[in-house]
C-alpha cells in the first residue's frame, strides 16, 4: 500500500492467547513468506495466537472488500478509505498494522467463575474451584498435539497413509525411562513423572508454519515446515502461567544451560539478572557462569549443589580480581573472597565456618552472580579489555 493509505484497526475484540513478542516474530516470519497461497499461512497464525474467530473474520474480510469493482474503470474506495490495491497488499498492510500495535492487545484470561462455584461446595476458600494441574497440563498437550506440534515427532493419521508411525509411548519412554505414559492418564501421575513430562514435551514440541487440508475421507489437516525455537516459547510461557496459578514455585528455564528444564522460581530483578548475565558473558567464562546457575536453581538442588555453583562463581571472580582492586575502593575486593574462603565454601577445613543458615548460600550466590555481571559491565568501559572482550562474545542469532 502506498504511504496514504490508512489501516484502521479496532483491537477491542481481539484476544492474544500467545506472548506479544511471539506474535510479532511469527507475523513477521509470514509477511516474508512468499509462498501461495500465503493467505493461509496467515489465517493459521491468526487461528493459533488469537481466542476466537474475530481476527481470521476480520483477515477474511479484506478478500470481500478489495474483489475488483464491476466497472474495470471505476475508482472506489476500500473499507480502509483508500483506492482498491491488489487483495494481498491490502492483506499485509493489516497484518503490518496489527503487528506494530501488538503490545496493545490484551491477553485472554480465564472468566470468573460462576455462582455454583462461588458459592458451592465445589468452591475453594477463595471462591475459585479446586483444580489438578496433572489434569491442566493433559489438557494442554492435547491442545499443542490437535494444532500438529506433536506431529514431527510422533507422526500424524492419514487415510493415505498410516502405516509405520512411530510409538509415541517408546519415544517418551526414551527420554524418561518409564513406560505406557501415551496416550496421558494424568491421574495415574505422581509428581516426579509429572515434572518429568513436563521437561520432556518441552523437547519434543516443533510448532508447524503451514497446514493443508485433506478432504479424503474426512481425513482433515496435516501440518508441515515445523520450528522448535517458537513452539519452546510458546510451551514454556503457557506451562509457566499453569504452574503459577497452581501455586508450584517452579518454572521451565528460558535460557542457560538448564533451559527447557524446571527451576525454582525467583523474582523479577533477579530473572533479569540472570538473563543479563549469561547475554553479556564472554565465552572464556559462560560455561562456567550458566552451569553454576542451573545448579543453583535446579528443582532438586541441595546444599552441596548450591556450594558448588557459588565456588564456580567463585573461580570468575578470582580471574577478574585485578579488575577488581583496579575499579572498586581499595581493599573491597577482598571481601568478596573472604567470604568463599573462610565459610566453609571452598577449602573445607577446621578453621572455616560451617554454622550457617542455608539461607547465607542464596544471599552469596546472587551477590556474586551481581558481581560477574557488574564486571562484564566494567569491561566494556574500559577501551583496551573492551575490544577483546568485544571480540570474544558470542553473537546473538538464536533468539530461541
Amino acid at each position: 500500500m502506498g504511504n496514504d493509505d490508512v489501516v484502521s484497526l479496532d483491537l477491542s475484540n481481539y484476544e492474544l492467547l500467545w506472548p506479544s513478542p511471539l506474535f510479532v516474530a511469527e507475523g513477521e516470519h509470514a509477511l516474508r513468506a512468499t509462498d501461495r497461497p500465503w493467505d493461509e499461512r496467515v489465517r493459521w497464525l491468526l487461528t493459533e495466537a488469537f481466542a476466537g474467530n474475530t481476527a481470521v473474520a476480520d483477515f477474511d474480510d479484506i478478500s470481500a472488500v478489495t474483489k475488483p469493482a464491476e466497472d474495470p474503470w471505476a475508482i472506489s474506495a476500500s473499507r480502509w478509505g483508500a483506492p482498491h490495491t491488489s487483495e494481498e497488499q491490502q492483506q499485509r498492510a493489516w497484518l503490518e498494522e496489527l503487528l506494530r500495535r501488538a503490545p496493545e492487545l490484551q491477553h485472554a484470561v480465564a472468566p470468573r467463575p460462576y455462582w455454583p462455584r462461588r458459592h458451592g461446595q465445589r468452591a475453594s476458600s477463595d471462591g475459585r474451584a479446586d483444580r489438578d494441574p496433572r489434569k491442566d497440563f493433559a489438557g494442554l498437550i492435547k491442545s499443542l498435539s490437535d494444532h500438529g506440534y506433536l506431529t514431527e515427532k510422533f507422526g500424524a493419521y492419514c487415510v493415505d497413509d498410516h502405516h509405520d508411525l512411530p510409538d509415541a509411548s517408546e519415544i517418551i519412554e526414551d527420554r524418561l525411562e518409564i513406560a505406557g505414559l501415551w496416550p496421558l492418564a494424568w491421574e495415574t501421575w505422581d509428581q516426579d513423572t509429572f515434572y518429568g513430562l513436563i521437561e520432556v514435551f518441552h523437547d519434543l514440541v516443533s510448532r508447524p508454519r503451514t497446514r493443508w487440508h485433506h478432504s479424503y475421507g474426512g481425513c482433515g489437516w496435516h501440518h508441515q515446515e515445523f520450528h522448535q525455537g517458537p513452539a519452546r516459547i510458546l510451551y514454556r510461557w503457557k506451562v509457566n502461567r499453569l504452574l503459577r496459578e497452581a501455586g508450584i514455585e517452579y518454572e521451565l528455564a528460558s535460557e542457560g544451560e538448564d533451559r527447557g528444564r524446571l527451576a525454582a522460581v525467583t523474582d523479577d530483578a533477579r530473572s533479569e539478572l540472570v538473563h543479563r548475565t549469561l547475554e553479556n558473558s564472554a565465552p572464556g567464562i559462560l560455561g562456567d557462569v550458566a552451569h553454576a546457575i542451573a545448579l543453583f536453581r535446579g528443582r532438586d538442588a541441595s546444599t552441596e549443589d548450591k556450594r558448588s555453583s557459588i565456588v564456580a562463581l567463585a573461580r570468575v571472580l578470582e580471574e577478574r580480581r585485578d579488575l577488581l582492586k583496579e575499579r572498586l575502593v581499595s581493599k573491597d575486593e577482598g571481601a568478596l573472597f573472604l567470604i568463599a574462603n573462610q565459610f566453609d565454601l571452598r577449602h573445607r577445613n577446621s578453621k572455616q565456618q560451617g554454622e550457617y543458615h542455608v539461607a547465607f548460600l542464596d544471599w552469596i550466590f546472587w551477590w556474586y552472580l551481581a558481581t560477574i555481571e557488574l564486571t562484564n559491565r566494567l569491561l566494556t568501559t574500559q577501551p583496551s579489555m573492551a575490544a577483546a572482550n568485544k571480540e570474544a562474545s558470542i553473537p546473538s542469532t538464536d533468539p530461541f
